[in-house]
């Protein structure tokens, strides 16, 4: 069984999560910006984020990261906690198993998303984290993910799993 058809396989009996935090960056290499709420836009990105104004139909219109992995990476760098911005990921969310949702469409508020690829750490997270913290983000940086369906999502949000291709099973 390909590992695409495995992730769609269970992925259908995910719990639901939460939308924990959100973070736009209206310039590259600039500070996030926290937001309440926000609009994705499909095929582009979060308004307000220089991804939202790039190449349409990018795999990585939108980063994805657990509160979970945050709190690894915390424990990996010898930290409390590790404030979501420093990592550079658009949102955070927590209660759900975030590498199940690899290749699948998932709803936040009124938008829906669809994973793509692991989003792995860049070099700027050593001078963030400090030293090894590349290493401590290794196979917890997140996802990457494509917006297929505008719509405002908001702290508090549930992250759903969508059965839309249960038929294959």
């Amino acid at each position: 069984m390909s590992l695409h058809r495995l992730f769609l396989r269970y992925a259908i009996t995910l719990p639901s999560g939460t939308l924990k935090w959100i973070g736009v960056r209206p310039e590259k290499k600039q500070p996030l910006i926290a937001l309440d709420k926000v609009m994705a836009i499909k095929h582009k990105g979060l308004e307000g984020d220089h991804r939202c104004i790039k190449t349409p139909n990018s795999a990585r219109q939108v980063t994805l990261i657990s509160e979970e992995f945050i709190r690894q990476i915390a424990y990996y760098c010898n930290k409390s906690s590790i404030a979501p911005a420093l990592l550079r990921r658009n949102l955070v969310v927590s209660g759900i198993n975030l590498n199940a949702l690899r290749y699948q469409q998932f709803r936040i508020g009124d938008a829906i998303f669809e994973a793509s690829a692991l989003c792995h750490p860049c070099s700027r997270m050593e001078a963030v984290l400090g030293h090894g913290g590349v290493s401590a983000m290794l196979g917890h940086g997140g996802l990457c993910c494509k917006i297929i369906k505008s719509g405002e999502i908001k702290l508090g949000d549930s992250v759903d799993i969508l059965n839309t291709q249960q038929d294959l099973f």
